[in-house]
């Protein structure tokens, strides 16, 4: 099993790649957000807890997240591996998330870092906002807050992954096919 993480800054194509790597690989998608919404929508045991946890306004626990990313890699049994979106965000969680994986003999393969200037994710998001709806994509002012808050939050995440060597830094700046293809190259390195 061929297990990723794609992280990256708002703006930095990771929805885009994301959706080209699972295709081109065969990998499912697993996004936590996702996972949250799909256990709370069929009201498991997990997703009952965390409904009960964000009624109150609250973060859902590292291990009831842990336990749905459990249960999604068990539903998936025939998964050729696993793309992660949204998670881990911090060390705690790549930690947990180690051991889940070391549990289920599919480790991280590589953490894919999409590096992409500041300039350059405040014009895509900017333009992303004229057509998103998303009233966080209109405002350079938040734009920036939401950039910083990555590279604080984030930053301990692949330092993490640093440790073991899993970590690669990819440019994630020209062409969607230029991008993936410099993904591509990662990947079959280590597929």
């Amino acid at each position: 099993m061929f297990n990723l993480i794609l992280f990256g800054p708002p703006g930095s194509g990771k929805g885009t790649q994301s959706e080209k790597l699972i295709a081109k690989y065969g990998l499912k998608h697993l996004s936590t957000g996702d996972l949250l919404r799909s256990e709370i929508s069929r009201q498991t045991p997990l997703g009952k807890e965390a409904k009960s946890i964000m009624d109150k306004g609250q973060l859902v626990p590292d291990e009831v997240v842990i336990g749905m990313i459990s249960s999604a890699l068990d539903a998936n049994p025939d998964a050729r591996g696993f793309l992660f979106d949204g998670f881990p965000r911090t060390a705690a969680q790549a930690e947990a998330l180690d051991k889940l994986l070391e549990l289920k003999e599919a480790p991280i393969a590589a953490m894919l870092a999409l590096e992409v200037s500041e300039d350059e994710l405040i014009k895509r998001l900017l333009k992303r906002g004229e057509t998103s709806g998303r009233s966080d994509d209109t405002n350079e002012v938040v734009i920036r807050a939401r950039i910083t808050e990555y590279h604080n939050k984030t930053a301990v995440v692949a330092d993490y992954y640093k440790k073991f060597d899993k970590v690669v830094m990819v440019k994630g700046e020209g062409t969607i096919d230029e991008i993936f293809s410099r993904l591509c190259t990662e990947i079959d390195k280590r597929a």
